[in-house]
């Protein structure tokens, strides 16, 4: 079966695979989490404001971005942002938006939905008498939400944000469809250069299998531990 595969297309390649396409991945992935979990943190804060408009706003936005696909999203502001910008500065040329900085924004504003909703369940599993034990201190709602509610529910949904991150970590592979060098963007590139599509990508497949089942087993473990201590 495996009879004309030839695999040392792998050992030739390796280091331009992983010092060039993974570093990518995983400095993308690292930005779109950091850019992500605070967006969405905001985002969760709105979803559970008082104010009914904001919170209206917050859950529009939510709701209208987890019912559109990641891919079509890379796809409009790629190509639709440049001019969106240009026509709102009133610029006869299309605004210049990297393939990079592209993906970035869309990555945080994408998965800044999904963390809001992590986020949000974190903060309600917060006992209302903590919040209204520092009320009663004295605490001003930031205050409340900084020194009391925020830590704790960080610390519950740990496990969570790890694993939406994982899921993430696999997204950011879209970006190949951008001809950006990712890890699966340099195996594209070597595979339809020397020929040998099955090989790599057969070897991207593996990777990808490896990384994210040794993470997920991390995050039980970890998810172990915080249940322990709570």
């Amino acid at each position: 079966m495996f009879g004309n595969f030839d695999f040392d297309v792998i050992a030739r390649t390796w280091k331009y695979l992983f010092f060039t396409g993974m570093t990518f991945t995983v400095e993308l992935t690292l930005m779109a989490m950091v850019g992500g979990i605070i967006f969405g943190t905001i985002l969760a804060l709105g979803r559970l404001s008082h104010f009914k408009w904001l919170a209206m706003i917050c859950a529009t936005y939510v709701n209208g971005i987890r019912s559109v696909p990641l891919v079509l999203v890379i796809f409009w502001f790629y190509f639709l942002v440049p001019y969106i910008g240009a026509w709102v500065i009133g610029s006869p040329t299309p605004i210049p938006v990297g393939a990079f900085t592209s993906s970035l924004v869309t990555f945080i504003l994408f998965e800044a939905a999904y963390y809001c909703e992590i986020m949000r369940a974190g903060i309600q599993s917060i006992s209302r008498g903590q919040v209204m034990a520092g009320q009663a201190l004295g605490m001003t709602y930031f205050q409340n939400m900084g020194n009391i509610v925020l830590p704790q529910a960080f610390r519950n949904m740990i496990p969570i944000l790890l694993t939406q991150t994982i899921v993430l970590f696999q997204d950011v592979s879209l970006v190949s469809i951008l001809s950006i060098t990712d890890f699966v963007g340099a195996a594209r590139k070597i595979a339809e250069r020397d020929g040998r599509q099955a090989e790599m990508y057969l070897f991207v497949g593996i990777v990808y299998f490896v990384i994210c089942l040794s993470l997920s087993m991390l995050v039980k473990q970890l998810q172990r531990r915080v249940a322990i201590v709570r």
